[in-house]
């Protein structure tokens, strides 16, 4: 009986632990905080924000399900890359919350025109996809998005609340 209960309280532990892992958004911005710049570095999975040329805080993130290369055209799966704004938001997205970037760029467009493709459009950064949040941090264990840059619920809230519309975003390999 001794070993039971010991056994229960040590899965409820490790449950616990799973939970505030993949849940808890370490570090927490202070309320009024704004930025004015977002670096995605895809290679290294990691989002990373500024204010006035200070690094305030990294994210771990998820990208399209081919990350490597820039964004060739609609449907590639691919994350683009370049210097971008948020220019919207989307409260009613089918992901947690989405913030939205200005791709595709004229120059963009004209390398699609000029293969005879789309470059696609809503690349965002958003949350996990509505009714799976409960996966949290481990939606890392694999890029999944169709192109966009994915952060656990909990962070895009964070995000959402300290980036103004017009912030400078810049994707890098």
């Amino acid at each position: 009986m001794k070993r039971t209960i010991i056994f229960a309280v040590l899965i409820l532990i490790c449950a616990f632990s799973i939970y505030l892992y993949a849940h808890h958004n370490w570090n927490s911005l202070p309320a009024g905080t704004t930025i004015d710049r977002i670096v995605v570095e895809k290679s290294a999975r990691r989002l990373s924000i500024f204010r006035d040329r200070n690094q305030i805080k990294i994210y771990r993130i998820a990208l399209g399900r081919k990350p490597l290369g820039s964004k060739q055209g609609e449907g590639d799966m691919k994350t683009p890359e370049g210097i971008y704004k948020i220019d919207g938001r989307n409260p009613q997205s089918n992901f947690h919350l989405a913030l939205h970037i200005s791709y595709p760029s004229d120059e963009d467009d004209k390398r699609a025109a000029a293969r005879g493709v789309s470059a696609g459009l809503n690349i965002m950064i958003h949350g996990i996809q509505n009714g799976h949040g409960w996966i949290g941090a481990f939606h890392r264990w694999k890029d999944w998005t169709a192109g966009c840059i994915a952060v656990t619920d909990e962070e895009i809230e964070e995000l959402w609340r300290v980036t103004p519309d017009g912030t400078t975003t810049e994707i890098r390999p």
